[in-house]
């Protein structure tokens, strides 16, 4: 039952290419995304759980919602798209992770940059620990590309969404990031 002082949330289940997603969302914009767990009761359960300000509830989506969502599904079937355009509810980051994320989601498809990188971006450099902290409690994966950064030796190290490091480096290849997924000469 909804909580009168815990204003509403909506989430979705949708299919992509790479399994069934979730997104939710408030009246702000995207609220946080699921990529696929274990199946689609995991992810469902994951994207339903309790919210320290909102009540998520399963709905239809609104017709700015589908459109997201069929843009995702795009972009991981191969048809990229840089998904900076799809509003955020950022209300309930601190400044430190909307300064992250601000430098993470302007990171472009096929493309990366370290979290040292990004740590002196946002003007505090030596803070790459601090940088991958943040990434690691990143309620919206993919539209908030965290899986864009690496360490400072281009390896993949540490992804919190299901599937892990192997989901890390399947949105790489999907995003024909050099360095995943493709041939080399040698």
């Amino acid at each position: 039952m909804s909580q009168p002082d815990r204003p509403l949330a909506s989430a979705a289940l949708f299919d992509t290419a790479i399994g069934t997603c979730a997104l939710a969302w408030s009246a702000a914009g995207v609220l946080r995304f699921a990529l696929p767990g274990a199946d689609p009761a995991a992810t469902l359960a994951y994207i339903l759980r309790r919210h320290r300000t909102f009540d998520v509830r399963e709905a239809a989506p609104t017709p700015d919602i589908a459109a997201v969502i069929e843009k995702i599904r795009a972009h991981l079937a191969g048809d990229l798209d840089d998904l900076h355009w799809i509003p955020l509810d950022t209300s309930l980051f601190n400044d430190f992770d909307r300064a992250v994320y601000a430098v993470a989601r302007a990171i472009d498809p096929g493309h990366t940059l370290s979290y040292g990188d990004i740590a002196h971006r946002i003007g505090a450099p030596g803070s790459a620990q601090a940088v991958g902290q943040s990434l690691g409690r990143n309620p919206i994966p993919l539209i908030i590309p965290c899986h864009r950064v690496l360490a400072a030796d281009h390896a993949l190290h540490g992804f919190s969404a299901p599937g892990g490091l192997d989901t890390k480096q399947r949105l790489l290849e999907i995003e024909r990031t050099p360095g995943f997924g493709e041939p080399t000469l040698f």
